[in-house]
């Protein structure tokens, strides 16, 4: 018999921010990371987007080629002690409507995935406090000493992502036509065309368009969105501005 799952992207989709950014945000004021990075090389950017003139994807960008930069010679080890501390103080930083999904899904008995460009140290941490069966992650590589080198195997988008969901798929013989999926962004598409039941839950805009202009995604798609204590169902149709 095969397997109904569900597929959730993390950082925007679940948890309400960005892992690594959170992460991030903790080893510079720790001084693990160089705070002054953050002015030199981020505020910029962050400020932009912070005030809506920016892209948010710039930003990960930016942050991110910061965060693989300050990591390399660091031993994994103990980043993955201040990894379990950042999903101690953070994990329950998610929203509702994903996290009642997830706890609906093992209800029904279905198996669930975490496919997320977040580091796989962090995803892990993440996928252990919410108990999924599977997780990916962008993979950040290590030497023989067991230190971080600057070499990564990413998985922040959509040909990546699908990569990995092949092989899941081939691993646990899975039902697409009634299988699950849940993103935010393109780089989930894949993950959303996939399967019989997509969710888009706070779409970007690129993504928002991307559904609109796609006749076979718009017809089984549903786009939800959360804000403060309510959740709405949006038509792929609804004007944005």
């Amino acid at each position: 018999m095969k397997n109904v799952v569900a597929f959730f992207d993390i950082d925007g989709t679940l948890f309400r921010n960005s892992l690594m950014i959170q992460h991030f945000r903790t080893l510079t004021k720790f001084e693990i990371i160089d705070p002054a990075i953050w002015h030199t090389q981020i505020k910029k950017v962050y400020e932009e987007w912070e005030a809506r003139y920016g892209d948010f994807e710039e930003y990960l960008e930016v942050i991110a080629k910061a965060y693989l930069d300050a990591l390399i010679g660091v031993d994994k080890t103990y980043m993955e002690i201040i990894a379990s501390k950042v999903i101690e103080l953070n994990g329950d930083m998610v929203y509702k409507y994903s996290r009642d999904r997830i706890d609906w899904h093992k209800k029904m008995g279905h198996k669930v995935f975490f496919i997320s460009g977040s580091p796989d140290f962090l995803v892990s941490k993440m996928a252990e406090k919410y108990g999924v069966d599977e997780y990916r992650g962008t993979h950040y590589m290590v030497d023989e000493e067991n230190r971080f080198t600057g070499e990564i195997r990413k998985l922040w988008d959509s040909a990546n992502k699908e990569k990995v969901i092949h092989e899941l798929i081939e691993k646990y013989d899975v039902d697409l036509l009634n299988s699950f999926s849940y993103g935010d962004t393109t780089g989930d598409l894949s993950m959303l065309k996939m399967v019989g039941n997509p969710v888009a839950i706070n779409p970007n805009k690129a993504l928002f368009l991307t559904i609109r202009n796609d006749s076979t995604l718009k017809e089984k798609i549903d786009i939800v969105v959360e804000r403060k204590n309510v959740i709405y169902k949006i038509d792929p149709d609804t004007e944005i501005m």
